[in-house]
């Protein structure tokens, strides 16, 4: 299991990118917290396959249908308290 840190800007908040990001995640089988973020980016903390992780950074790149991302980040963590599902802030 690999654990990586996500930061995503752009148009992401106030354009449903959590709850498709969400379902994204749990389609991809990962595991973590979703949450906007004060600075207006959304910011995730995963845990899953490397490839799976690879493929929610691609999916970020395009995002919800109102989403207009502009960068993602994806920053690879040691793995901490092993997550049980998504939860979403």
């Amino acid at each position: 299991m690999k654990q990586c840190h996500f930061k995503i800007t752009g148009k992401v908040q106030g354009v449903w990118f959590r709850a498709t990001a969400q379902k994204e995640a749990e389609r991809l089988g990962l595991k973590g917290i979703i949450q906007n973020m004060s600075d207006g980016s959304v910011e995730a903390t995963l845990q899953g396959a490397q490839e799976e992780l690879v493929q929610f950074k691609d999916w970020c790149h395009k995002g919800s249908d109102a989403a207009k991302p502009e960068h993602v980040e994806m920053t690879p963590q040691e793995a901490g308290e092993k997550f049980e599902g998504i939860t979403v802030h």
